[in-house]
């Protein structure tokens, strides 16, 4: 490794998947302008992580859903076969 690197530590990795331009800044050496801006980043990445797990949540429930509409719909098949309505 070249001397006018550092190694990367397990925060730069934590940094990076949080935000990797703000890892990118951070390995470069620049210092934020203002406090605010970055404030507002971070409540932007939180906003942003809660709708994402809000669309994993209903991902799950609408498979679920579909999954219960299948299990209705092979037990009603099931059914009309056995009592001869097929």
């Amino acid at each position: 490794m070249p001397s006018n690197q550092r190694p990367i530590r397990a925060s730069d990795i934590s940094v990076y998947l949080y935000c990797a331009r703000a890892w990118m800044y951070r390995r470069l050496g620049y210092v934020p302008q203002t406090e605010a801006r970055l404030r507002a980043g971070a409540e932007q990445h939180r906003a942003h992580a809660q709708r994402v797990r809000r669309a994993q949540l209903a991902r799950i429930v609408g498979f679920g859903l579909a999954l219960v509409g299948l299990a209705v719909l092979a037990a009603g098949l099931a059914l009309a076969l056995v009592q001869g309505g097929g």
